[in-house]
């Protein structure tokens, strides 16, 4: 029996143990700085979370792009021979970082980063453009680029080609945000003949079409899933609110709201389109969520209290990991008293918590049975 007793000891002891280890390696918030500026935004973050690009401003006041890791902080990845540059997406692995950056003529240009190499993808023709998105295995950019005419619009850069997406009937600008992982879906948004900006969805069958709004005059889409099928955003209803949607078979809802929210935005989504985050107004304020079926609409400053300093605050999500794991974007850090890019890590490390569980639980039973 003392021996038993012994034991069961022992187990508790190790129950608390890994209890310790799960609070060391639970939730934790990152503010990523700047670079000597007042403000830095994170736009994008790698599959693990070793990797986060955005844009932060340095000293003079000039954003400038950059790759965050925690071993070697904010990097400034440069320009393309001008002043200013964001960062705007990163691959899976964190590789390939994409964006805009001007020239010695001051134009702006996409860019695509690897290597080490700061790299112009080209225009159609046009003096200007823009990567604002690419796939997980960064085989496809997608961005706007403007054409010979001066016309602006949706692109995908793939295999060193560039491909024009189109416009909505009219021919006004058009712009594309994310692409599906085998580029058979893009997402944006684009102008009609009456100037109203639009979110549309483009597929190699279909071309560019007009998702249409929630009753209202406007939308954007904003981010799609791995797969394709599900889009998330912002349009506006027939009151003439701003609200955030999700879009799937071919249906668009408005996204159940904070208490208090009158507007918002819905960014970004995981690779299986479960996970949504942006941000919604509450209070004349931006405040970040994450949102799920089964938990709804979280404000991610209640969400975790505890982790940020009295007047910190989260004020919007730009970019997940593929699985939802990490979120990536703005907020007000209190402790430096500057609008800053943040990285939330928003699980302990799952898989080696179980397995410590699971060992422990065996451990014990085994050596019950044996002193029994």
């Amino acid at each position: 029996m003392f021996r038993w007793m012994h034991r069961l000891r022992t187990f508790y002891g190790a129950v608390l143990l890994m209890l310790a280890v799960v609070g060391a390696t639970a939730q934790q918030i990152t503010w990523l700085g700047t670079f000597g500026g007042t403000l830095s935004e994170a736009f994008a973050v790698s599959a693990d979370g070793s990797v986060v690009v955005g844009r932060a401003r340095n000293s003079a006041g000039t954003f400038r792009a950059f790759r965050w890791t925690a071993a070697g902080g904010l990097e400034d990845l440069g320009t393309l021979g001008g002043a200013s540059s964001a960062a705007r997406g990163v691959s899976a692995d964190g590789s390939v970082i994409v964006g805009s950056a001007s020239n010695s003529q001051g134009r702006t240009r996409p860019f695509i980063f690897q290597g080490g190499v700061m790299t112009d993808l080209g225009t159609l023709g046009g003096s200007t453009g823009a990567a604002l998105g690419i796939a997980l295995d960064g085989s496809r950019v997608v961005g706007f680029a403007y054409d010979q005419d001066d016309l602006q619009r949706a692109v995908m850069w793939h295999n060193g080609s560039i491909q024009n997406l189109g416009a909505l009937p009219g021919g006004r600008p058009s712009a594309a945000r994310a692409v599906s992982q085998d580029g058979s879906v893009v997402v944006g948004f684009a102008y009609d003949t009456a100037g109203r900006n639009l979110p549309f969805r483009w597929t190699p069958t279909e071309g560019l079409q007009n998702m249409g709004t929630l009753g209202g005059q406007y939308g954007e889409a904003w981010s799609v899933s791995a797969d394709g099928t599900t889009i998330v955003g912002y349009a506006f209803d027939s009151s003439g609110r701003q609200l955030p949607f999700v879009w799937t078979a071919g249906t668009m809802l408005a996204l159940p709201m904070l208490t208090g929210a009158v507007g918002g935005d819905a960014i970004a989504v995981s690779a299986d389109g479960s996970i949504i985050a942006g941000a919604v107004t509450v209070g004349g304020a931006s405040v970040a969520f994450r949102y799920t079926a089964a938990t709804g609409m979280q404000d991610l400053n209640a969400l975790y209290a505890s982790l940020l300093p009295s007047g910190s605050v989260l004020r919007v999500v730009y970019g997940m990991s593929p699985d939802g794991r990490y979120l990536v974007g703005r907020g007000y850090n209190v402790l430096t008293g500057r609008n800053e890019a943040f990285l939330i890590d928003t699980v302990p490390e799952p898989a080696s918590l179980a397995v410590l569980g699971v060992g422990l639980a065996g451990l014990f039973l085994s050596r019950r049975r044996r002193i029994c």
